[in-house]
C-alpha cells in the first residue's frame, strides 16, 4: 500500500502556481523508510550536503543521481527524471508568468476588446497576463520589446510623414499583423515585376466590376505576378488605408477599405501598386488623411495611380463634364467606374463638384464580407 501512495506522488498534478521539487518526493520517501539523509548520501554516493540542496531543490537531480535512487529506494529512474522536468518547467512557467506581469500595462496600447469581438483572441482567460500572453502569441513575438522593436521605426515613419494627430501604434501594428496573417496563408509565385505591370490594364479593367466579383479576380492576378492582396478591416484608431511590405519572398498590398467607396479602394490600390513596380522593399505605411506631399516617392505613386485610371489623354476632358450623365458616359468611354471619375473631378474641381455632388455615382463596397 505504502509503495502505491508513493507512485501517485510522483505525477504531476496539473497547473500550480508555486513548484514543487523532486526532492519533495524523496523527503517523503525517506520518512516512510525511516532513512535519513546521511544515509541516503551514503547508499547513493553524495555528500550529505549535496542531498540537502536536493531534497530543497536547490541543485537539479541528474539523470545519473535517478539511476542510483532508483537502485536505492527503489522508485524508477523515469518517474525521478519527469519530476525534475516537471519542477524546472514550473519554475519557467512561473517566471515568465513574473515577467509577463511587467506588462501589463503594455495591454491599454492595444485593442484588445476589438481582438475578441472579431474572434482573434479567445474570450476566456480574461486576465490580464493571459492576454498579455494571448497577444504575445498572435503578433508571434517573444517579448513586448521585440514588439516594439518591430513596429515602432516603421509606424513613427508614416506618422512622420502625416498630418493625422490621433494615429495610435498598437491599432496600427493589431491591423499589420491581421494582414499579415491573411498573406502567409495566401499561394504566390515568385515576385515578377514585369508580370505585375503587364497585368495593369486588366486590373483596371475590374473596376467596372461589383465587388464580390472583382475582389477573387484581382487577387488571382497579383498573386501570379508575386504579389498578396489583402482586404482588413481598420482597426479603430490605426486611422491607416493601405501599406506594402516584403514578406518572404512575395510582395503584400493591404488595404483597409477605410472610406468602402470604389473611387478611394482603386486610387489607394494602384497607389501601393506603384511602389511594389519600383521595387520598394521597405515597408510603406500610407495613414489616412491628409499627408505631406515633400516624399517624391509618395507623389509619384499618386501620379501613377490617377494616371492608370484615368489616363493623361483622357484626363485634359474631365473640366467639360458638368452632369452625372456626361460623366457615365466618359466613364464608360474608357472603360472605368463612374464613382472613379466622380472622385477625381471632386479633389480637381471642388467647386463645380462638391464632395456630396455624385457621390450617388460611387459603389459602396464591403471587401471583408465572405
Amino acid at each position: 500500500m505504502a509503495r502505491a501512495k508513493t507512485t501517485r506522488t510522483l505525477y504531476a498534478a496539473g497547473d500550480l502556481d508555486y513548484a514543487v521539487p523532486p526532492g519533495d518526493t524523496l523527503r517523503e520517501l525517506l520518512e516512510e523508510k525511516g532513512m535519513t539523509q546521511r544515509e541516503l548520501a551514503e547508499r547513493v554516493g553524495l555528500s550529505p550536503k549535496h542531498v540537502n540542496q536536493l531534497i530543497h531543490g536547490l541543485v537539479r537531480l541528474t539523470p545519473e543521481v535517478a539511476e542510483s535512487l532508483e537502485r536505492v529506494v527503489g522508485t524508477p529512474a523515469r518517474l525521478w527524471n519527469r519530476l525534475e522536468a516537471d519542477y524546472q518547467s514550473t519554475r519557467t512557467r512561473l517566471r515568465s508568468v513574473r515577467d509577463l506581469e511587467q506588462h501589463i500595462e503594455w495591454l491599454k496600447e492595444l485593442p484588445v476588446s476589438e481582438l475578441v469581438k472579431r474572434k482573434v483572441l479567445p474570450e476566456e482567460p480574461k486576465d490580464k497576463v493571459a492576454r498579455v500572453e494571448q497577444l504575445l502569441a498572435f503578433f508571434a513575438i517573444a517579448s513586448v520589446d521585440v514588439w516594439r522593436e518591430l513596429y515602432e521605426q516603421p509606424a513613427a515613419c508614416a506618422f512622420r510623414k502625416s498630418k493625422v494627430q490621433d494615429s495610435k501604434l498598437g491599432p496600427l501594428a493589431t491591423w499589420l499583423r491581421l494582414g499579415e496573417i491573411e498573406a502567409q496563408q495566401m499561394h504566390c509565385a515568385t515576385f515578377d515585376a514585369a508580370a505585375l505591370r503587364r497585368s495593369i490594364p486588366d486590373l483596371r479593367a475590374l473596376t467596372v466590376l461589383p465587388a464580390h466579383e472583382f475582389r477573387p479576380r484581382l487577387q488571382e492576378i497579383c498573386s501570379s505576378s508575386g504579389v498578396a492582396v489583402v482586404f482588413v478591416e481598420e482597426v479603430r484608431g490605426a486611422r491607416v488605408s493601405g501599406v506594402t511590405r516584403k514578406l518572404g519572398t512575395k510582395r503584400v498590398i493591404q488595404l483597409s477599405l477605410r472610406y468602402r467607396t470604389d473611387d478611394q479602394l482603386w486610387f489607394s490600390f494602384f497607389h501601393e501598386v506603384h511602389h511594389v513596380l519600383n521595387g520598394d522593399d521597405a515597408i510603406r505605411i500610407e495613414i489616412a488623411g491628409k499627408t505631406e506631399t515633400d516624399d517624391p516617392k509618395e507623389a509619384e505613386a499618386d501620379r501613377f495611380a490617377a494616371d492608370t485610371l484615368i489616363p493623361s489623354q483622357h484626363a485634359s476632358r474631365l473640366g467639360g463634364l458638368t452632369s452625372k450623365d456626361a460623366v457615365r458616359a466618359f466613364a464608360e468611354e474608357i472603360g472605368i467606374a463612374p464613382g472613379i471619375v466622380i472622385g477625381r473631378l471632386q479633389r480637381e474641381f471642388p467647386r463645380r463638384w462638391p464632395y456630396r455632388n455624385g457621390n450617388d455615382l460611387k459603389r459602396k463596397l464591403d471587401l471583408t464580407a465572405s
